[in-house]
């Protein structure tokens, strides 16, 4: 499968706010999207999932327009993950996860005996199967996003939105999702996932796509896009793009600068009183 966008422009009630953004994804790709906060991001995000309508330019999977897909065929193709979803009701993990079969279904019917043992399978291939029967609003914030990536995966998408799947987790949990996103990629399934940590592409991403404040994109690999050049011209930030090998991989790291000034010529703090 190929997802591409060609020349997208998008933006709000017809007022473009991102233009000619062009790129292309195939099966077992993992696209980070990174930038500062205010160029757009979840514009972009919010055009290629379909809730906002495409300015001009065309989104296609296989060479099709998707533009004129209705929900549920749209559904049937792209799964998403938000950052956060806390349901109004304390439902457990395995009903959040069979929600996702939603565009599966039809009219009024609901999940069968076998919605609930693809749930089974699913969350067991994450490995949170002991989750299913936990209240979904008591777990930890990474079990939660482990649950919506299994809701997501029982559309049996072929692409998979991610809108900063690893924001607000601590190490072990961010580690525990980008593996998962890795395994997900190794399987066939396409990523697109936005993050603020450029660690992260270097970490699970076969792609990185780099939108500035000038609203230009810079798209290429990781350690083609994520470079101290780039990063002080988009972030306005020192980094050192480090580089190590442990077990014969090559891992590689971006680490900001702390500015110096700090120390000498940038005045004190006033003295608390």
């Amino acid at each position: 499968m190929i997802f591409s966008v060609e020349n997208l422009c998008c933006g709000y009630q017809g007022h473009a706010v991102l233009s000619d953004i062009s790129f292309s994804a195939m099966d077992g790709a993992v696209l980070c999207i990174l930038g500062p906060n205010g160029v757009e991001k979840t514009t972009l995000f919010r055009t290629l999932m379909g809730l906002l309508p495409c300015l001009d330019g065309d989104i296609r999977v296989d060479g099709r327009s998707t533009l004129k897909w209705g929900a549920r065929q749209r559904a049937r193709v792209m799964g998403f993950v938000p950052q956060s979803h806390v349901p109004p009701f304390p439902y457990t993990v395995k009903q959040v996860v069979v929600m996702g079969r939603a565009s599966h279904l039809r009219m009024f019917s609901a999940p069968d005996e076998q919605d609930y043992a693809l749930a089974d399978d699913i969350l067991r291939s994450l490995g949170i199967e002991n989750l299913e029967d936990r209240v979904y609003t008591r777990i930890s914030g990474g079990e939660r996003q482990m649950a919506l990536i299994a809701r997501a995966l029982i559309q049996s998408p072929r692409i998979l939105l991610m809108d900063e799947p690893a924001a607000n987790l601590d190490l072990a949990n961010q580690i525990m999702v980008l593996e998962t996103v890795r395994k997900l990629a190794a399987r066939g399934i396409i990523v697109i996932m936005t993050t603020h940590t450029p660690d992260h592409a270097f970490l699970c991403g076969t792609e990185a796509l780099l939108l500035t404040r000038d609203k230009e994109m810079i798209h290429g690999e990781p350690e083609q896009v994520i470079t101290a050049e780039n990063m002080r011209r988009v972030y306005g930030v020192d980094v050192c793009i480090t580089t190590a090998r442990k077990n014969g991989k090559l891992i590689r790291g971006c680490v900001p600068v702390m500015d110096s000034r700090m120390n000498s010529s940038t005045p004190p703090f006033p003295a608390m009183k």
